[in-house]
């Protein structure tokens, strides 16, 4: 099944105003804006383009895993993995660092210390590929 998004010319991201919200599970110093495409992860279905962004000091606690690929690109800001508990074990990241993850791969946690903002490209797989 190819990837259905919808068509976009190039438009405006509006990057203080409307459609930023916490994604489920994630506290609330951490923001989403989906810039195209749905997933549902009930069907294991769709893909989807979003902004994700940490405000100062935002953190996660535990490790996600998910069943989608996931690609992220680090626009600006800093972002620590790992290391929630040990910072022995933690990894910083600054801008222009990029991540490609298969489905099931655990990672994290993430905090940052400054904010950050990413840039995520989540899809599932073709199941003619598997």
């Amino acid at each position: 099944m190819p990837v259905q998004k919808e068509h976009k010319e190039f438009h405006s991201v509006d990057m203080d105003g409307e459609g930023w919200h916490s994604p489920p599970g994630y506290p609330l110093e951490i923001e989403q804006k989906i810039l195209a495409g749905s997933l549902d992860e009930n069907h294991m279905t769709g893909s989807r383009t979003r902004l994700l962004r940490f405000k100062p000091g935002a953190y996660t606690t535990v490790p996600f895993v998910h069943d989608y690929w996931e690609e992220v690109y680090l626009i600006s800001g800093d972002l620590v993995v790992g290391g929630a508990d040990d910072t022995r074990h933690a990894s910083s990241f600054s801008s222009n660092t990029y991540a490609c993850r298969p489905p099931g791969v655990y990672h994290g946690p993430f905090r940052s210390e400054t904010g950050c903002l990413l840039l995520e490209f989540h899809y599932y797989p073709n199941p003619s590929a598997l």
